[in-house]
Formats: structure tokens, sequence, C-alpha cells
């Protein structure tokens, strides 16, 4: 019987649930425990796939291809495991099945209600998830702060399912103790709030975990017991560190593992073991050398401050490339729309190891991003370009190279004289019928790399899964998220001036990589190796990127 942790925020947003719920599952599954994790997100959008990156942060693509929040990925990255579809819910697709449910006469005509039945189709989904996962834990976090009035309802669903199974779930309550500066001292009355709040909505949580700028002390600890009724040993201090994945070795010290046990009336499978994490954040702090490496967007400005999140898994991607080679990665943004309008400013990227342009879509900025990527051809300065950064070197390759003038993707220019990049025609009727939720090609694709090019090498020794085959080439698999593609009338004439092909889809013939053999770096790929890389098994195309970047 699968035991369920419910993880909510208080205070604010933004102050790390999604990293607390990865971590709780690390110290979990170092015991030897089967740990899966959901994220319920209070909008009424189905997915995020439609959202702003600017507003929302990044969008992240699943194997089985839903787009989903970016916590999926602190999911996958700690856990080091596979997280689907079914692990995810928004109001959006909570409300759809239940109305949809209703229309196929499944309520059997009585009266559907927004309570219990609302809550009893989230009870629902996170029994399906326990089940299908055969997990003995399942981590759920709430997404949104307690008080607000579009997570009452999963708050709801928490609170039903503890009342019938008072013995298989735990409340944990992420709060923040702010220190303001014109008082300087650690301040508890907004976490009382919070928990007061909590109570409200007919729950107590059993585990406070206290965020803030230093360690909570002793006189808070017992402050926050006494005022939240819970015990001192069950307020774990959560301070401000260096990198996310020191947070599961903290959670150790304050003994977190223990008391979920406890409460769970459980023991550990086996022994404690945390020894790969140390060594990965022993290394994060003693690094040897730093490798530069300069991103190309456009999502990075949200008023007077810079939002990474936009873009967190490909920077979780060269981190996690970086500490395998013992590098300190130092990363910088670099804007697009600037190289647009002083285009000498490319030069700077001399400056760099190592240049990425991530996926993205529009007009915005597409012009500095070809500048950045023949800058880096020509200069041979390492180049990665993901999803958009593929068709964008493609691009630059094709009008520089090829001298095919105005070359461009149909995306941007529908009366380009040369269509390098264009639409895939299943999409076409999507456009057309403005169907844009979900409709991409997303998800995993096989990808079948050429024996002997950079892509080949960078997988073959590596312990990601892969499937040889008898022409010496071998097969992969990676997640997609694009509507446009390389267009394959004009793969001859690349190919003939020197653009590598090196990774196809063999089922659709679809060009998944593209390289220049003769270049120190130079690879573009369709699909979005980021998703996949974890911190103790990066990604091995970003890891041939950094290991050229530092040669």
């Amino acid at each position: 019987m699968a035991k369920y942790i419910f993880v909510a925020g208080g205070v604010m947003s933004g102050i790390g649930k999604g990293v607390a719920t990865s971590s709780i599952g690390a110290i979990l599954q170092a015991r030897g425990y089967l740990v899966t994790a959901i994220k319920i997100d209070p909008y009424i959008n189905v997915d995020a796939g439609t959202m702003n990156p600017i507003e929302h942060g990044e969008v992240f693509v699943t194997e089985d291809g839903v787009e989903c929040d970016q916590d999926i990925g602190n999911y996958e990255r700690f856990l080091d495991r596979n997280i689907y579809s079914i692990n995810y819910m928004t109001t959006g697709r909570v409300y759809q099945a239940v109305i949809n449910r209703e229309r196929n006469l499944g309520y059997k005509g009585k009266c559907v209600e927004v309570v219990p039945d609302i809550p009893e189709e989230v009870i629902r989904r996170i029994k399906r998830v326990a089940v299908q996962s055969k997990a003995d834990f399942v981590l759920i976090e709430i997404g949104g702060t307690v008080g607000e009035y579009q997570n009452m309802l999963f708050l709801e669903a928490a609170r039903m399912m503890r009342l019938r199974r008072v013995k298989d779930v735990l409340f944990a309550l992420v709060t923040y103790l702010p220190i303001p500066k014109m008082v300087g001292e650690m301040k508890t009355k907004l976490s009382q709030y919070a928990v007061r709040t909590l109570n409200s909505a007919g729950i107590q949580p059993d585990i406070i975990l206290a965020r803030s700028e230093v360690a909570i002390d002793k006189p808070r600890k017992r402050k926050i017991s006494i005022a939240c009724n819970i015990l001192e040993e069950d307020v774990i201090s959560a301070p401000d560190i260096e990198s996310i994945y020191e947070v599961p070795l903290n959670f150790e010290k304050e003994n977190l593992g223990k008391r979920i046990l406890n409460k769970f009336e459980l023991r550990a499978v086996k022994a404690c073991d945390l020894r790969a994490w140390e060594n990965l954040v022993s290394t994060i702090k003693n690094p040897q050398m730093p490798v530069k490496i300069g991103i190309v967007g456009k999502y990075f400005a949200t008023g007077d401050f810079v939002l990474p999140d936009s873009y967190l898994s490909v920077i979780e991607a060269v981190k996690h490339a970086a500490w395998f080679q013992k590098r300190k990665p130092e990363i910088s943004w670099l804007n697009s729309d600037h190289y647009e309008k002083f285009p000498e400013s490319t030069a700077e990227l001399k400056s760099y190891d190592g240049v990425i342009v991530p996926g993205g879509f529009g007009a915005r900025g597409v012009e500095g991003k070809i500048l950045a990527a023949e800058y880096c051809r020509r200069n041979n300065i390492p180049y990665f370009g993901l999803c958009y950064g593929m068709q964008i070197a493609a691009i630059e390759f094709a009008r520089n190279v090829c001298n095919l003038k105005g070359a461009h993707t149909t995306e941007i220019d529908k009366k380009t004289p040369h269509t390098i990049i264009d639409v895939m025609p299943d999409q076409k009727i999507n456009i057309k019928k403005k169907d844009f939720g979900a409709t991409m090609r997303l998800g995993a694709y096989s990808c079948e790399l050429q024996k002997g090019s950079k892509a080949f090498a960078a997988y073959k020794n590596s312990s990601f899964e892969q499937e040889a085959l008898k022409n010496g080439d071998i097969l992969i698999s990676e997640r997609h998220r694009h509507r446009y593609e390389l267009n394959n009338e004009y793969r001859k004439a690349l190919e003939d001036k020197g653009l590598v092909m090196s990774g196809i889809n063999p089922d659709r013939d679809l060009v998944e990589i593209i390289e220049l053999p003769k270049h120190k770096f130079y690879l573009g790929t369709q699909f979005h190796p980021e998703f996949k890389s974890r911190p103790l098994r990066p990604h091995p195309l970003f890891l041939a990127f950094v290991k050229a970047a530092v040669t």
C-alpha cells in the first residue's frame, strides 16, 4: 500500500517546493524505496504548452509527450527516472475529465458538484499514479500558496485522503522566514499565518520546511513548534545554498528521512546511501577551472529582472556536464535582440568557451541568433543548437555557405525563396484550424546515428539507452517539441557543401542532428537533449559539447 506525502507552500511562491519535493524523494530513494512524484498546477490551462516561458518558466516535455511544469524536470533529475503524463494535473485537466464523464453519463444522472466530485477526480488520479508506478511513496506537490482560491480544491482532496487513510498520508508545508533588513531579525509570524491558513482548510502540517537565507536557529524552531502545533524536531531548517543538489544532504542532516519513516511507522529498506550526492556536491564546491558558456536567446527579461527559468533544463544540463569534467560552469545570458541591432557585437562570442542557441519560437531575435551561429562557425567556437538552434544553424549554412540568398524558415518568412525549414505536413492542418494545444511533435522519437559522426561517438560510450544496428549505426530515443523541420528537398545541397546529417528519424526520414565534422564542435539537434540530462548521469551530447569547450 503506497504512502502519500503532500507538499504545499506558504507565505509566497518560488521558495522551492519542487526542489523540496524532489529532495524528499531522493532521501527516501536512498533508503531503498521506490518513489514517484505528482505535480498539481492550479491554473485552468489543460497543460503548460501554450504558456509564455517568461511568465511561467520553461515548458518541460515528458517521454510520452505532455507539455508540463518545470518541476516535473526536477523530479526526473533528482529521482533519475521518467515521470509521465499521469503524474501531471491542472485544474483544467481535472474539470475537463469531470465534464467529459458527465457528458457520457459517467455519473449516472446524478447532480455533479464541485465538491465532492472535483476532489474525487483528483484523488482518483493520484491513486492511479500509485497503482501504475507501483511506488512505495507518492509525493504530491500542490502548486501555488495556501490561502489562494485556485488550490483550495486540491487541498480539499488532500484533506479527504487523510480522513480516509490517516496512517498513509502526511503533509509538509514549505514556508518562508524573512529577515527584514530594517529589523535584522528572522521573523516567524508569516509562517504562523500560513499554518493557520492551512488549518482553515482542515489540514495540520506534520512537517514544516523552514526556508530562509540562513539556517533557522533553535529559538525560532521552538517558537514555530508552539505556535503551529508541531514537534520541534519536525521543523526542518532549509537555508539558501549554493546548489539545489545539496538540499537532499541538508535534509538528511536534519533527520528528515528518519522523521518521515517514523511517522509512517516504517523502517528503511537499506542503510541510507547518499554518497553519489556527496561526491557531486564536493565537485560543485571544489571545481578545478571555469568553463564559460554563452546562451543566446530572447526569453530572459521580465521587467527589470532576469528569468533564467525559461531555459532551466538547458542550464542544468550544462552544469551536469561541466561538473562531470570537474569544471565550474559560468553561464552568461546573451540577448539575440542586441546582435540584431549591433551585429558587430557578436565579436564578444570569442570570449566564451562555447555557445548555445536553445529552443524557441517566433521572429524576435532570430537574425541575431543567425549572426551568432555564423560567428561560431567561422571562428571555430563550439556551437550547440537545440531545436530552433539547429534550424538556425541550417539557415545560416544555407545562406552563407550554399549561397542560397534569403534562405529562411516559413515560420518567419512564408515567402522565402529557399524554405530550408518548413512546417511538418501534418502540422499544417493544426495551424489552419488554430489547434495549438498539445498538437506539436511531442515526446520521444527514435533517431539513427551515423557511424563515425560526433553524435555517434558521444552516445556510443555513454550509459544512455541505445540499440546497435546491423549497419554499424546505433538507434537512440530523444524528446521533441516542434512543428517545423529541415526540408528534405535541401538536404543534398547542404550535404554537398559539407553539412553532415548525422541523425535521422528512420520512421519518417526526418533530420534529427546536423554537424560539421571539421569544426571543433558544431552540432544541432531537432530534439531537446536537455530534458534527459541528470546531475548524476549527464547527457552525452552536453558532455561532448563541454569537453570541446575546455580543450
